[in-house]
């Protein structure tokens, strides 16, 4: 599945996945290959992923880090975002953000399109917040509607925006 939810992450948004372990080259290469990463590297010892990690954020570079193991720690906690897989070392799973089930990685494909959907609420229901009281304060300041007018109308939309929010993310039945 690992190569469907390469595909799909980069569908999403995920620009360069990058694959490290302290398997050997031979291994690492032919996992890489057919799974379908941007980049790999092999032998790697633990501080060198979180250096690693590091150099990507002051790139300028979001960092995901997905890791399961005792030797993932340090990225996982030094990443914007670290994903545990639950099968894997406790404090990997403790040090992470979020933990995911080891039999699924299309859960990470999920997460990136929740992560999306809700960044897309995010900025809609300001931009529309920021139109709606905009409009408020010049009608008000204009004189055309009293200020007591202006309150109703502000908690309205409010209300309306808050209850739009509680939309479901993912358009999928259960």
């Amino acid at each position: 599945e690992a190569p469907e939810v390469i595909r799909q992450l980069k569908s999403l948004g995920i620009h360069k996945v990058v694959m490290m372990t302290g398997d050997s080259d031979r291994i690492a290469g032919a996992i890489a290959g057919t799974v379908g990463v941007d980049e790999y590297y092999s032998e790697v010892l633990p501080e060198d992923k979180a250096r690693f990690v590091e150099q990507e954020k002051q790139a300028g570079h979001k960092v995901i880090m997905i890791g399961d193991g005792i030797n993932d720690s340090p990225a996982l906690s030094a990443a914007d975002v670290g994903i545990a897989i639950s099968e894997g070392a406790q404090i990997a799973r403790e040090i992470a953000d979020v933990t995911i089930g080891a039999d699924n990685l299309y859960e990470v494909a999920t997460l990136k399109e929740l992560s999306n959907s809700l960044m897309e609420r995010i900025h809609k229901n300001y931009r529309m917040i920021v139109g709606i009281n905009t409009g408020l304060i010049i009608l008000g300041v204009a004189g055309i509607i009293p200020p007591t007018t202006s309150a109703l109308l502000h908690n309205t939309s409010t209300l309306w925006i808050s209850t739009k929010s509680m939309k479901n993310l993912l358009d999928r039945e259960a």
